[in-house]
């Protein structure tokens, strides 16, 4: 009789499966290093052109410049990037405001109140809405919700506003939320659901209760990954938003506290980030110039939004995980 607690070997040592395993891993990693090397690469090269437009704009003036005219008529040019931060912040924020709801609420849906049947139909069509090119948005955005918005609700509505280009912003992620969100909840055990029945509660209130909370960890990475997403979009606001980098008139409460009314950000033109990109690489631009090299200085804080967006998901994964 031994006192020996080791588990015993059970994987096969034949050197041709040795071998095939060696070679099934070496291509795993290869794969991972390809991933990382392309993250790498996009990340110096954007640092290195952003270096040589910081030598010549600071960055402090780029951070908090309140004017974006990087190839004017007339007169010098100014990279403020304030204005195209307020485009930006205000497309991701209202378009989480229509994905989030909508996309957490399916997901309840189609993980503790659909049937297998309905759920194998719905869910694949729900996900057709991410495989919809992203300038048919911004069409449908400009042809179809900007006139009925102005014909309803908001008649000195701009042609050009960051309203539409928000709500299809907001549709186009909604099976990021939907999708990944439903896949947490239903990787928690039956055994919490039956527990909650057996102590009386409603479907409801084990929805709400108990699966939800469970899978909290899923729910908010697929939050924080649709609002990156949101961030990056470039189409939709190009096509529904316009290419006009304006900053919103500031103005004064009761106590001489400054605001600034939402109807002049959502109701008018504006600009993102991507779309200021996009303009500066469909001019006549040649490789060196100023103008040239404040895209890279753009792309690359961009990146820095999307990486600190990534990491803050990975965060509240980690810290609310729940291991069964």
């Amino acid at each position: 009789m031994t006192d020996s607690t080791e588990s015993p070997d059970l994987s096969r040592r034949g050197g041709l499966t040795r071998l095939k395993e060696g070679t099934y891993g070496g291509l795993f990693a290869a794969c991972a290093a390809i991933t990382l090397l392309t993250t790498a690469a996009i990340f110096v090269t954007l640092l290195s052109d952003a270096v040589v437009f910081f030598r010549a704009i600071p960055i402090a003036e780029f951070l908090t410049g309140t004017n974006w005219s990087p190839n004017p008529a007339g007169g010098g040019q100014v990279f403020g990037i304030v204005p195209l931060l307020i485009g930006t912040i205000t497309v991701t924020i209202t378009a989480a405001f229509i994905s989030i709801p909508i996309g957490t609420l399916t997901a309840i849906y189609l993980s503790e109140y659909a049937t297998p049947n309905a759920r194998s139909i719905l869910k694949p069509l729900l996900e057709i809405l991410a495989g919809i090119p992203t300038v048919v948005y911004g069409y449908f955005a400009l042809v179809y919700v900007t006139p009925a918005l102005k014909a309803t609700l908001f008649p000195e509505m701009s042609t050009f506003n960051a309203l539409a280009a928000s709500i299809m912003v907001g549709i186009m992620t909604i099976p990021m939320v939907s999708s990944i969100s439903e896949d947490a909840m239903s990787a928690v055990p039956d055994e919490l659901r039956q527990a909650g029945y057996g102590l009386g509660a409603t479907k409801f209130e084990v929805s709400t209760g108990i699966v939800v909370p469970a899978s909290i960890s899923g729910i908010a990475s697929s939050y924080i990954l649709a609002v990156s997403r949101a961030i990056g979009e470039t189409m939709i606001v190009v096509v529904a938003m316009g290419a006009q980098a304006r900053m919103p008139e500031v103005q004064q409460a009761l106590f001489g506290i400054p605001f600034v009314n939402p109807a002049d950000v959502l109701l008018q033109s504006g600009m993102t980030i991507t779309v200021a990109m996009v303009q500066i690489t469909g001019g006549d631009l040649t490789g060196g110039t100023l103008p040239y090299n404040s895209m890279f200085a753009l792309g690359l804080a961009l990146f820095a939004v999307t990486l600190v967006m990534n990491v803050i998901s990975d965060i509240i994964a980690q810290r609310y995980r729940e291991e069964y």
